[in-house]
């Protein structure tokens, strides 16, 4: 793969900046992207969660961006504040070679009327939601006239909540010649249709989508109790860090409720938290004071925590991207991870994929040993959990 400095564009002081962050060859989409997008064309691209995509984009638009202009010049729509929160922070180190580069983030969870402020105070790129910038549109606290680019990321997902017609509503409302980027993990007939309506003569750019090749083992158990099956994996399998996935609300809760119960160190995350709470449950997994996160498909997509070791779907989803998705949290850039799937003898049968994808293994052939104390919440801890 070639290095950054072979981009000409990519300026001296930017360049200095992504070898201090040890940001010296490019991915493979940063690769094909970068310079397509440094020359204002529109883009259909498909990578996976962790190819580097952000900066793929990021790196242009911190480039392309005028700081004498203080009015918003490009806005990112992500489907999570979670996302939201990761790209307004990868474009912050990237824009720290450019004085006065502003970078502001509107999604739900926080007051309209303080984001509003920061609004008029005036900002360059814009990170959001699509309800809150809808929000924002409707209350005439945003305006996308000055806007020269847009950038959806991680469209599949955006369409999947639901948000194909409030995505269209507002690109309507910025410059018929701004810049589309459309960024998207898989390409169902959904992504043709958005890009026939808000992309005007673009390039496509494929990478590999595929999850490498023994890089994530895939297990699959089937049993008839699954808490029971959960706990004699975790005791097995000894994680340092794991993710457990459950398809609603209720059930991660109550999930975590259980594995609380059995002094394991737990945490759960759900769409009812408010964004302090989700900052503050995502920060408590990522620095290790939490061992183990259930949660619903919130954190599928757009949460870069490292070292996760072990993922673990108490519940499949349906959907073959989706778990997809979820296993992808594991195994990241060089690491390796392990996913194991629980399924009942009873199962839909619309979750046979997963019999196609992953080794079968039985619980008997588990060796099940003292749990590493650090996975379990001391007696006298407090718990610390949020609820609804």
């Amino acid at each position: 793969m070639s290095n950054f400095n072979t981009i000409n564009q990519i300026p001296n002081e930017l360049l200095a900046l992504l070898d201090s962050f040890n940001f010296s060859k490019m991915s493979q989409i940063q690769e094909l992207a970068i310079e397509p997008i440094l020359d204002k064309k529109n883009i259909l691209a498909q990578s996976k969660t962790g190819s580097g995509k952000t900066l793929a984009f990021g790196i242009p638009t911190v480039i392309n961006t005028d700081t004498s202009n203080n009015k918003p010049q490009t806005l990112i729509i992500t489907p999570t504040r979670e996302l939201a929160d990761q790209v307004a922070t990868e474009l912050r180190k990237v824009a720290a070679y450019k004085t006065n580069l502003k970078i502001l983030t509107l999604y739900g969870g926080v007051p309209l009327r303080t984001q509003a402020s920061s609004l008029e105070k005036g900002a360059h790129i814009l990170v959001g939601t699509p309800g809150r910038i809808k929000d924002h549109l409707s209350k005439e606290t945003l305006n996308l006239d000055t806007i020269k680019s847009v950038i959806l990321d991680e469209a599949d997902r955006m369409l999947d909540m639901g948000f194909y017609d409030e995505i269209t509503n507002i690109i309507s409302n910025t410059p018929k010649d701004r810049q589309v980027l459309l960024f998207s993990a898989t390409f169902p007939q959904s992504i043709e249709k958005l890009a026939k309506k808000t992309l005007v003569h673009y390039d496509t750019i494929k990478v590999d989508t595929i999850i490498e090749k023994n890089k994530i083992e895939e297990h699959l158990y089937i049993v008839d109790d699954k808490l029971k099956a959960l706990l004699t994996i975790i005791k097995s399998y000894k994680p340092t860090s794991l993710l457990i996935f459950t398809n609603t609300k209720v059930q991660t809760t109550q999930l975590a409720d259980q594995l609380h119960s059995k002094m394991f160190s737990t945490i759960d995350l759900h769409g009812d938290l408010d964004q302090d709470q989700r900052n503050e449950t995502v920060i408590a997994f990522s620095n290790g004071s939490k061992k183990i996160m259930v949660a619903t498909d919130v954190a599928s997509r757009g949460l870069d925590i490292k070292n996760i070791d072990l993922v673990i779907n108490y519940d499949i989803p349906f959907d073959q991207e989706v778990y997809t998705h979820r296993i992808g949290r594991t195994g990241r850039a060089d690491a390796t991870g392990k996913a194991v799937s629980i399924l009942t003898s009873k199962h839909s049968s619309k979750c046979d994929y997963v019999k196609q994808r992953a080794t079968i293994k039985s619980l008997e052939d588990l060796r099940v040993e003292q749990v590493p104390l650090s996975l379990f919440a001391r007696f006298y801890c407090i718990k610390w959990r949020i609820a609804d």
